[in-house]
Parts: C-alpha cells; sequence; structure tokens
C-alpha cells in the first residue's frame, strides 16, 4: 500500500545583494544519488524535528551557512516508487550572507552562486524551478509584504 510522508525539506539559499539577488546552487557528488545533478539544499526531517529544525540543520550540514531569516514558501510532492512512498518536501527560502564562506558537506562537490534566471535553469527537477519561482514570487521585495506574518519563521 502506499503511504503518505511529510519526511524532507528543500531550502532555496539567497543573498540579496544590492546588485540583484544570488541563488546557491549545489552540485550532487558522484557517489550520491542524482550523480552530477544541481539542486537546492534537501534533506530529511530527523526523529522529533520539526521541518524548519530540519531546514537550519540541512543548511548548516550541507553548506556550513547560518540562516538569518527563514520563510516557509510551499509544499512539494514527489513520488518515492522503491518505498511506495508520496513524499512531500516542506519548501523554506533562506536568506544567507554570501560573503560567509561555503563548506560542502560530501553529498556535493560543487557550488556557484547564481542570479535567479541562471539557477532556475541549473536546476534539474522542474519542482525546484516553480519552488524557485514561488520564492522570488512572494519574497522578491526581501520580505513577504502583507503575508510576512505567516511566512517568516524567525
Amino acid at each position: 500500500m502506499t503511504r503518505v510522508s511529510v519526511g524532507t525539506i528543500d531550502v532555496y539559499l539567497v543573498a540579496p545583494e544590492a546588485a540583484g539577488w544570488r541563488v546557491l546552487t549545489l552540485q550532487r557528488s558522484l557517489g550520491t544519488r542524482c550523480p552530477t545533478a544541481w539542486e537546492s539544499v534537501h534533506g530529511h526531517i530527523e526523529a522529533g524535528e520539526t521541518p524548519e529544525q530540519a531546514a537550519v540543520r540541512e543548511v548548516r550540514e550541507e553548506t556550513g551557512l547560518t540562516v538569518r531569516r527563514l520563510y516557509n514558501v510551499t509544499v512539494q510532492p514527489f513520488y518515492l516508487h522503491r518505498l511506495a512512498t508520496v513524499e512531500l518536501a516542506v519548501v523554506f527560502a533562506a536568506f544567507v550572507d554570501r560573503s560567509e564562506a561555503v563548506s560542502l558537506g560530501e553529498e556535493h562537490m560543487r557550488h556557484e552562486w547564481l542570479a535567479p534566471e541562471e539557477a532556475l535553469e541549473r536546476f534539474v527537477w522542474p519542482r525546484e524551478r516553480a519552488a524557485l519561482r514561488d520564492v522570488l514570487h512572494l519574497l522578491g521585495t526581501g520580505d513577504a509584504g502583507p503575508v510576512e506574518d505567516v511566512l517568516r519563521v524567525f
């Protein structure tokens, strides 16, 4: 029987700069799932964690960066056929300081800070492009405007 699980998070790291936003893209290592694919921060929610706690932890583990502001953006479903599970990924946008050094975990072999339009082209999954478009639409002014009170986690 197929089950539904809220078990993963995706985090889009944004560095707002005077010349325009930069979005962090990560290239997967050769010994991992989807080798060489470019993606956002992605990870599992551990037992006892909330999705937002998992998001902050995964950003730290995968990039070494500190989340300055965190927004919930959407939920993305995908199917894991080997587990017969419809997985729901809670999607966040994290504002970070690009002057901090990126320290990649073993899952990734490269990173690049790209303009949003370039990041949209770089991400392999259509759902990642859709989620980044949501981030840009909702937070493009630097905050969530009239929906700040429901989207901003901290």
